[in-house]
């Protein structure tokens, strides 16, 4: 295990090479003016549930169910996976997370434990023990900064913080948060909660309550603002959000428990989170779990995935196009026109055209 924590960590390491970045490029400029079809490249059949993903160069890292974790290697078309133990627990993973010399993996349940790879192999940087603790969704800002976010044990919203590339992380006291109301948590349904721009930040709760938690700072200072996505459930709600830039933002959720109502599940925003209007309201998609806007597509094209299949906008949101009925939990985009989606016992590379 130790030894495949390292490889994990070099490859993250040399992700960032000229050719790489050159070949990145050349895919964008043939980028297609608009999407009719998705070709899905099944890279892994395996009994895991993966809800968390991240891209690396051109290559994804995942973290996923019974402790399991691993890379796929594009230039040498090659699957890693290991798992990793705490005590006699194998634990939960729904959130992963990269910068540019480590990867980081995150549970859910208690405890939390959040892991980074290292010289030394995984190491364990942050636990938190609690009977409601319950993480969600994490990222970064930056190679030293980065925020991970998880369901209430008091009264707001779990929200740690990392400043010194991931060794350390802080949790920000309620005193310093907006209030969370009874019944208001979060979905860790494919690690989307949480979009950043710049210095900021958005955190996306769901259930009773469905907001956008803000920071303008790297969670220096906070607001909140409401949304009109369907909520008053534990079962409904934003489960996913991704913003363009720092003015336009997307969300989508529903209620899985009910995958076919559309109504309420979209919204959009153009000012940077304080307002959002629903979008394609009583269309479809119904329920979706994951929600990316392709990569130079000026805030039009926007990708969403769930069990129900893959849905496709050209138009903001405001209309969408079913392109497959192959169920994913989350995607992550490598550039406009490939992808990496994974969900329920799978993890498949996508090709747009």
């Amino acid at each position: 295990m130790k030894r495949f924590a390292i490889i994990l960590c070099c490859l993250v390491m040399g992700c960032k090479s000229d050719s790489k970045q050159d070949k990145q490029e050349a895919e964008r400029n043939l980028a297609p003016k608009a999407i009719s079809t998705v070709e899905i490249d099944m890279l892994l059949e395996d009994s895991i549930s993966i809800r968390a993903i991240e891209v690396v160069g051109e290559d994804v890292v995942f973290a996923g169910s019974n402790g399991a974790y691993g890379i796929y290697n594009s230039a040498n078309d090659e699957m890693r996976v290991d798992r990793q133990q705490y005590d006699t627990v194998y634990p939960e993973f729904r959130a992963v997370a990269a910068t540019s010399n480590d990867i980081f993996l995150l549970s859910v349940g208690n405890p939390a434990l959040l892991y980074k790879t290292g010289n030394d192999g995984l190491e364990l940087v942050y636990t938190e023990a609690h009977e409601k603790v319950f993480y969600d969704a994490m990222t970064f800002w930056n190679d030293q900064e980065g925020i991970a976010m998880g369901d209430p044990v008091e009264d707001c919203l779990s929200i740690i913080i990392t400043r010194d590339g991931g060794k350390s992380w802080k949790k920000i006291s309620c005193n310093d948060l907006p209030k969370a109301a009874e019944g208001e948590a979060a979905f860790a349904a494919s690690n989307s909660n949480i979009a950043v721009e710049g210095d900021k930040a958005w955190i996306l709760s769901g259930g009773v309550k469905s907001r956008i938690f803000f920071t303008p700072n790297k969670g220096r200072s906070w607001e909140v603002f409401n949304t009109p996505v369907v909520q008053g459930k534990s079962t409904q709600g934003g489960y996913s959000l991704d913003f363009y830039d720092e003015q336009q933002g997307v969300i989508i959720g529903g209620d899985y428990t009910a995958p076919v109502e559309n109504s309420g599940n979209k919204a959009r925003t153009t000012d940077g989170g304080r307002t959002w209007t629903l979008i394609a309201d009583n269309q479809n998609p119904g329920y979706k779990s994951s929600i990316r806007y392709f990569p130079n597509g000026n805030g039009d094209k926007i990708l969403a995935v769930g069990f129900t299949g893959i849905s496709y906008s050209a138009d903001a949101g405001a209309s969408w196009k079913q392109i497959s009925d192959e169920g994913f939990y989350t995607l992550r985009f490598v550039n406009d026109t490939v992808a990496y989606a994974a969900g329920k016992n799978k993890l498949a590379k996508l090709y747009f055209k």
